[in-house]
């Protein structure tokens, strides 16, 4: 049965949502995050500022972010479909690698958005937010892989920490470096980072 296509409403609100988000990281990199008001984006869309917050409830800082529903997604299928000889460790290495500011060849708009993301502390702490909203599905994933209860505290701490990493190690002087290191301390504990 193929998908059902989105309405007329569904396809207009995703096109404001995606011109709201466009607005804003022009005006957020143009003149950097705190000096861009509100009504300053909802203008540049030729929008009022009660209708961007339909579009956008979460407010200024969730407007160059998606919903995290690509993240959440994306992130379970990178363990649920991994190669049956990749660890689930490695799995969630890879799936981090290839985000913001780990890859090791962005684009320079995606490096300019990272920055910009990694810079600001309203927008870094929100990104947090959209990771960790990740946590409890992710512990599921991991516990039903290890054959544990879906309340298992080392499926639990294993998706807390990894959710983590961004905000822990994104903004070192060598993201990708910080993130194997992470990532080795945890698939081989102390004596595995000698």
């Amino acid at each position: 049965m193929p998908a059902e296509q989105p309405g007329r409403r569904e396809r207009k609100n995703a096109e404001t949502r995606r011109a709201l988000a466009a607005a804003a990281e022009r005006l957020f990199l143009e003149k950097g995050y705190d000096q861009v008001g509100i009504k300053e984006i909802a203008d540049a869309v030729d929008i009022s500022v009660p209708t961007m917050f339909r579009h956008v409830p979460d407010g200024k800082e969730a407007l160059i972010f998606d919903d995290g529903v690509e993240r959440r997604e994306s992130l379970l299928a990178a363990v649920r479909e991994r190669p049956a000889d990749r660890s689930l460790l490695a799995a969630l290495r890879e799936f981090m690698a290839g985000r913001g500011p780990f890859l090791t060849d962005p684009s320079p708009e995606l490096r300019r958005r990272t920055e910009l993301i990694m810079d600001t502390p309203a927008l870094r702490e929100y990104s947090r937010r959209l990771w960790i909203r990740c946590e409890e599905p992710l512990a599921a994933v991991i516990a039903a892989e290890l054959g544990r209860e879906p309340d298992d505290i080392t499926a639990r701490a294993i998706a807390r920490y990894v959710l983590e990493i961004p905000q822990f190690v994104g903004g070192e002087p060598d993201p990708r470096a910080a993130l194997d290191a992470v990532f080795t301390l945890l698939e081989h504990g102390l004596h595995g980072t000698n």
